[in-house]
Parts: C-alpha cells; sequence; structure tokens
C-alpha cells in the first residue's frame, strides 16, 4: 500500500481541478471555433504561448499584473481576427484539410517569430504579490494564485454562458452551429459572426497562457505541450461540445495530476488511454453528437 496522507491527496487534487481550468479555457475555444465554423485550429497552442509572452511585454510595460490579464487575450484576439480575416477566410468551401495544414504551419511560423523578438530562452512571468502566498483552506493550506486561476475560470465560463444564452448574438452562434443556411436564409450575415467567434475563441487561449504563465514560465514551445492535452480534451468531451469540453477538462486535470502523483512515468501517455476508453463506449465523445466531424 501506498501511505498517502489525505492532505496530500487534496492538494494533488486541487492541483488538477487548476490544471482542468487552464484545459477548460483552451478547450472552450477549440470547441468554439469547431462547432461554428468546423475548422480544427492547430495554432491554438502557439496563440495560448502568445498570450502569455503578451502577458510578459503588457507587465514589463505597466508593471500591474491586472493590465496584463486584461490586456493581453484581447490583444491576442485581435491577432485571431487578423489570421481569421486574411487567412482563414479565403479557405472557406474548401477542404477541411487544408485549413488544418494552414494553422498547422501557422503555429510554427508563431514559435519562430516568438523567438526573433523575445529570443529562445524561457522568461520569468512572475503572479501579483497579494496572491503570492497559501490560503489555509482548513484541511489543507493551497496557492493563492491556483485558487485564482479557478475563481477566473469559474467567472469566465459564467461570462460565456451569459453571452451564448442571453444575447441576440449568442442566440445567431448558437443556431449557426445548429443550421448555418438558415441563419444565412434569415439575412443574416454569418461572416461576421465567424469573425467575431474566432477571435473570442484564440482570446481565451491567449487567457489561459496569460493564468499559465507564472505557474509554467514562459516559453516558445509551451503551446506545444497544452495544444496535445487540448483535442485530448475536445475529442472525449464532444467535438463542439461546450459542456463535453468543460466535463472534459476538469476530467483530464484530475487524471494527468493524481497520475502524476501516483506514477510519474504514465503521466504523459494515460490521456490518450482515457481518450481510447471514452471512444470505445462512446466514438462521438462525451457529449459530442454523432457525425459531427464528418
Amino acid at each position: 500500500m501506498i501511505d498517502v496522507s489525505l492532505q496530500a491527496l487534496a492538494a494533488q487534487a486541487f492541483t488538477g481541478l487548476v490544471l482542468g481550468g487552464i484545459l477548460v479555457l483552451l478547450a472552450i475555444g477549440l470547441s468554439l471555433i469547431f462547432g461554428l465554423m468546423a475548422v480544427v485550429n492547430f495554432a491554438h497552442g502557439s496563440l495560448y504561448m502568445l498570450g502569455a509572452y503578451f502577458g510578459f511585454f503588457v507587465l514589463g510595460l505597466t508593471r500591474s499584473y491586472w493590465a496584463a490579464l486584461i490586456l493581453a487575450p484581447i490583444m491576442v484576439g485581435i491577432v485571431g481576427l487578423v489570421i481569421e480575416r486574411f487567412l482563414m477566410r479565403p479557405l472557406y468551401g474548401r477542404s477541411p484539410d487544408d485549413a488544418l495544414l494552414l494553422t498547422f504551419g501557422l503555429s510554427f511560423v508563431l514559435i519562430e517569430a516568438v523567438k526573433l523578438v523575445w529570443g529562445k530562452m524561457g522568461l520569468t512571468f512572475d503572479p501579483p504579490k497579494a496572491f503570492a502566498g497559501a490560503m489555509n483552506l482548513g484541511f489543507m493550506s493551497f496557492p493563492v494564485y491556483r485558487l485564482f486561476i479557478l475563481a477566473v475560470t469559474i467567472v469566465v465560463l459564467v461570462a460565456l454562458w451569459f453571452f451564448l444564452e442571453k444575447t441576440n448574438v449568442g442566440l445567431i452562434v448558437r443556431a449557426g452551429t445548429r443550421d448555418p443556411l438558415m441563419v444565412r436564409a434569415l439575412g443574416i450575415d454569418l461572416g461576421r459572426i465567424w469573425w467575431l467567434v474566432f477571435g473570442l475563441g484564440v482570446a481565451m487561449a491567449g487567457l489561459a497562457g496569460v493564468l499559465a504563465g507564472p505557474l509554467r514560465g514562459v516559453y516558445a514551445d509551451m503551446g506545444l505541450e497544452m495544444i496535445i492535452e487540448s483535442f485530448v480534451v475536445v475529442v472525449v468531451g464532444g467535438m463542439g461540445s461546450l459542456p463535453g469540453a468543460i466535463v472534459a477538462g476538469l476530467l483530464i486535470g484530475e487524471v494527468v495530476s493524481l497520475t502524476t502523483f501516483f506514477a510519474p512515468k504514465l503521466a504523459e501517455i494515460v490521456v490518450f488511454l482515457v481518450m481510447a476508453l471514452v471512444l470505445l463506449v462512446r466514438p462521438s465523445g462525451l457529449f459530442g453528437e454523432a457525425g459531427l466531424a464528418e
């Protein structure tokens, strides 16, 4: 038997929630883009990385973490708007492989561009001093900054739910994922909605990058590591499913965290085992619709 204290196990479980929160933010962006546009955005991980670098840049200019937390995702979102307008839009109506290959190549372009601007060495991104300590939760102490990441994730998810369920634009987005032809027949310019959703999706990746920077450091290849787990989350949850992205993100975060604690050598492969098991039982994912990815 492995002698593990309840406090250590609880701390690892909370760490899994933090990782899950970051994966949820990434996977929600991927699912938004795929659900509406049927685009598999392989550049999502590099845009996550770009968010961390933009956060570091804004922090250096303003000395304010809050400015970095707000401005960096907006900057990444603007990059996303440019990408959609000038690179993605000409590919609509063509083979899905074209967009996949474009974003795959774009991810490496962004990585090399970051290396040219900030260098190849990793950078240190410190959290605000107010979040430097640990909070006593009664049964354990846990870093305040990690609790802050969980709080931000919850706030973003609530705001996204309100946007999709309670606004006219959100109604059009949801309708566009179900029946884009009918939305166009009603005279709605779906191209503008695609533009907005792509920018929103990559802005969420940028937010995840800013939040993860103080935990993991800032380096050019950080997106390549996260994008694999993010796609696993999307597949496990169901392609294009936002509830699936949330549930699967938290599940994968816990699986990775607890496996790292008990069997570190298995941590890199366990997510693929989970994905294989889920797909054996439900080929479309936990919340996915059969045929959506076809």
